[in-house]
């Protein structure tokens, strides 16, 4: 009988469901936006039952587009918007505040704290994450002080927390399994990173109960069965942040060997092995726990890639769909030196500044909507080239040639750029939607559906290779362009009169 791997993939802008066969072939899909609420400048929330009922839908969606019932289904994996942090009541499920998402700077204040109690230094020495807001740590605490009695409550034992996987994998068990992995455990803020358990001096500084906690489990473990939700057995074979499951479906499975994600963030990851690397700018995490062996991974977030495209969109309406960006941006042959930094919620990775706000730098009389529109798709060029001067700064990492998935690399443009700027060669997979073929293939992996490590290998394939077509003193020339308008935005709403 032909087996089925239902995946379950809950991003930042949407949630969305597939069904693939044993030979990886997709025969089912399911797509739902969800909605963003932006309660003040800098905050973003979701509504954690809008999350799961829309997740829900689309897993159906998916079935039924595939043509298959849930008892035809082997194994489900989940892949997750990661950081992002809900609070809900143990006996009802209810949220007691919405979820806030991981690139809110809303809980900077929290995270400012700890660093003036003299908790940065720990923070980075057990987690290895540069103390920010973006981490859920912060985000529970600040739920916990925002709603009266919380804290109370959670003291009591009433009042569960996690990341959004957790508060899938919880309601779609019946409460029966309240998990979460290794990859989603290592970007709250909480995880040791050698433990790779929760860190109890942590905890104690941040007010958080450790009860309040799922419980850290490897990648490829048993996380608990559908049959409460679809009435039938199907068990969750795999769970892995969004970043770590794409590089897991990119087959970057040995030391050195690295993929760049464009979707509503920009993720590089690099698989550094067995034992957790740190470099200036950047973050080591978990990769994964898969077959008894962890493999840890350098981390750069880049908040604003495909969230640039949907505020072109959105907002200024300069474009009606994101794949406009790459006609209208190949009008013009160049920005004619206009730089768009699109820091809306500050500079993340490697320069780190919460006070940072986006910018359009160059404007003169002869920009056009164009210009802006190109400079909208070198921005997530350009950012990528800051991680990758931050990861190979101290030569200890090298990266002979890069790997590319999401949403955005079906624009070729976007592509050949990204080579030129960088020097090397970039690689587009046949299969784009690396992060959710990664958590079905381990889903697959774990369940016995696929044999081994390599046989995932064996079904990654290039689409084509995008060769550097520049010079290195003209890459290098507008890259000092960038650097020179992403300095200007620093620091910039603390230029400002602040309101509570």
């Amino acid at each position: 009988m032909t087996k089925y791997i239902l995946g379950i993939d809950s991003g930042t802008t949407s949630v969305r469901s597939f069904v693939i066969d044993e030979s990886a072939a997709v025969i089912g899909f399911g797509q739902q936006e969800i909605t963003q609420h932006y309660p003040r400048p800098g905050w973003i929330e979701h509504d954690p039952k809008q999350i799961l009922g829309t997740q829900l839908e689309v897993m159906r969606a998916a079935l039924r587009d595939a043509g298959v019932q849930p008892s035809d289904i082997s194994a489900a994996g989940i892949t997750n918007q990661r950081e992002t942090a809900v609070v809900w009541e143990k006996s009802t499920g209810e949220p007691i505040y919405n979820a806030v998402v991981w690139s809110s700077r809303q809980t900077v204040p929290v995270v400012e704290k700890w660093v003036e109690q003299g908790l940065g230094d720990l923070i980075q020495e057990r987690t290895g994450l540069i103390p920010d807001a973006y981490y859920s740590a912060s985000k529970i605490r600040w739920i916990l002080d925002r709603v009266n009695g919380a804290q109370e409550r959670a003291e009591r034992g009433e009042l569960l927390a996690g990341t959004i996987d957790t508060w899938l994998i919880w309601n779609m068990t019946d409460g029966q399994s309240f998990v979460t992995d290794v990859s989603n455990g290592s970007r709250t803020m909480m995880m040791n990173l050698q433990t790779l358990d929760w860190d109890d001096e942590l905890l104690g500084h941040y007010g958080i109960p450790r009860h309040m906690l799922a419980k850290i489990v490897p990648s490829d473990a048993n996380f608990g069965d559908l049959e409460p939700t679809f009435g039938a057995s199907i068990t969750i074979g795999s769970d892995l942040g969004d970043q770590q499951a794409g590089l897991f479906g990119q087959a970057a499975f040995e030391q050195g060997q690295c993929k760049m994600t464009y979707g509503t963030a920009g993720v590089l990851n690099i698989n550094c092995g067995q034992s957790p690397q740190r470099i200036t700018g950047l973050t080591p995490s978990v990769g994964w726990t898969v077959q008894g062996k962890t493999a840890y991974e350098i981390e750069g977030v880049l908040f604003a890639q495909g969230k640039t495209m949907q505020w072109l969109r959105d907002d200024l309406q300069l474009i009606h769909a994101a794949p406009d960006s790459e006609w209208y941006a190949g009008q013009v042959k160049s920005t004619d030196g206009v730089y768009l930094v699109p820091a809306f919620t500050g500079l993340s990775a490697p320069t780190w500044d919460p006070y940072a706000r986006a910018a359009i730098i160059g404007i003169s009389n002869a920009t056009t909507r164009l210009h802006i529109i190109r400079a909208a798709v070198e921005s997530m060029v350009y950012q990528t080239r800051d991680m990758v001067e931050a990861a190979t700064a101290d030569g200890s990492v090298t990266i002979p040639e890069l790997r590319i998935d999401g949403g955005a690399v079906k624009n070729n443009l976007l592509c050949q750029m990204q080579a030129d700027i960088l020097g090397i060669p970039v690689i587009r997979p046949k299969n784009h939607e690396a992060t959710i073929f990664g958590a079905m293939l381990l889903a697959g992996l774990s369940t016995g559906i696929y044999g081994s490590l390599d046989d995932l290998s064996n079904m990654w394939s290039v689409e084509r290779v995008f060769e550097p077509q520049i010079s290195t003193d003209e890459a290098d020339g507008l890259y000092a362009g960038w650097v020179a308008a992403r300095e200007l935005t620093k620091g910039w709403t603390k230029k400002l009169p602040q309101h509570d």
